[in-house]
Formats: C-alpha cells, sequence, structure tokens
C-alpha cells in the first residue's frame, strides 16, 4: 500500500497492521527521527509499533540474557538490541520469523512476521531453539485513538509495506533509504513541509 498526499485521508479508514511507518525528515520528537516503525497492531483504539532501525548503545544479548539469568549457550555476544520505543522501555518484545510460536502466546502480524513479548522466547534464543530470523526490543511505540492518523495527516509519517527482508537482513542505517524506496519516493526529493492545494 502507498500513501502519498491525495490519499492520506483514505488513512482514517485504513487498518495499518503489518505496514511500516517511515519518519519524515524534520520530526518534531527526536526519538523517531529517520525511524521506521512496524505497526503490530492498529484499531480504533489506537496503534502499537516497534522501531526496526535504532540500536540501543547500551546492551547487546548477551548483557540482556546476563540480567535475566537466561543461559547463552548460543553465543548472542554482541548481538544488537533495539530501541524499540519510547514506552515501556523496561519490556521486551521479539519481532521474528513465523517458523517459531512461544508455548505462551505469540501475535500472528502477517504471514512473514510475528510478535513475541514473553521470556520464553529469550530462553530459547539464548539455547539457539528460537526463530531463525529475529530482533529483539526494549520498550514499544505508542498512539491513542486517531493520534497515529493525525500524525500521518500533519505529514510526520510517510506508509509503505512491510517486509521481512528490509527488516532482517538490511543494517539499521539501510532501512529507513530502503523503506522509502519501497514506496518510490527518494529521500533527496522530501520535504518536512506540507503542500497545500
Amino acid at each position: 500500500m502507498k500513501v502519498g498526499m491525495a490519499d492520506k485521508r483514505d488513512i482514517a479508514t485504513t487498518n495499518l497492521t503489518g505496514h511500516l511507518l517511515i519518519a519524515m525528515p524534520g520530526m518534531a520528537d527526536p526519538r523517531f527521527d529517520l525511524s521506521v516503525v512496524f505497526i503490530c497492531d492498529h484499531s480504533d483504539e489506537g496503534a502499537m509499533g516497534l522501531i526496526v532501525n535504532k540500536p540501543t548503545p547500551d546492551i547487546d544479548m548477551s548483557a540482556l540474557l546476563s540480567q535475566l539469568s537466561i543461559e547463552n549457550p548460543a553465543g548472542l555476544d554482541g548481538t544488537k538490541v533495539r530501541y524499540g520505543g519510547p514506552v515501556e522501555m523496561g519490556r521486551g518484545f521479539v519481532l521474528h520469523s513465523p517458523d517459531y510460536t512461544s508455548v505462551v502466546t505469540t501475535l500472528d502480524v502477517t504471514p512473514e512476521l510475528k510478535m513475541t513479548a514473553t521470556l520464553d522466547v529469550l530462553e530459547d534464543l539464548g539455547q539457539g531453539k528460537g526463530p531463525e530470523r529475529w530482533l529483539m526490543m526494549l520498550g514499544y511505540a505508542g498512539w491513542g485513538p486517531g493520534q497515529l492518523e493525525s500524525e500521518i495527516a500533519e505529514n510526520a509519517w510517510l506508509v509503505g509495506p512491510s517486509s521481512a527482508d528490509l527488516i532482517f537482513e538490511l543494517t539499521d542505517g539501510e532501512k529507513w533509504e530502503a523503506a522509502l524506496e519501497s514506496i518510490g519516493v527518494s529521500p533527496l526529493l522530501l520535504s518536512s513541509e506540507g503542500g497545500r492545494a
């Protein structure tokens, strides 16, 4: 789904679950500067998503598993933990491929992406039994009823299709431009000012 200037008014009736939000240059909130957010849930009650391209500077998977007293024979030393968003930053979320389902609960977001937020996924990752492709995030991005739609209408975000390859295979620094390219937008042509006809 491409969302250009002319069809942003249709966002109010569109479910964005499973799509990517791409931050426009000049984003007022520096926590979302050049961010790509995967939307895990979107309804009349609001939206929840995970930033997929912002590594945390201070913690990796080895340190996280150690803090949680989870064994790490899989050797996840140096594996990045990402900043998923500013809400509940002490809570962890794993966005992953569909080859894994938690014995507790896993959210099927799209046919190629699932999200698990229970401790067992971390235990399985530490044992090398988790999903084949995954990202670990601390915190999430959340919007109240109508808030995300309003931000899109105000030109804060572009909306694009999700892609497991973009999320899991590209470096964090490549994801923003790749997400823009997926909707045919050049980063060089973007402006933080929305036009009015």
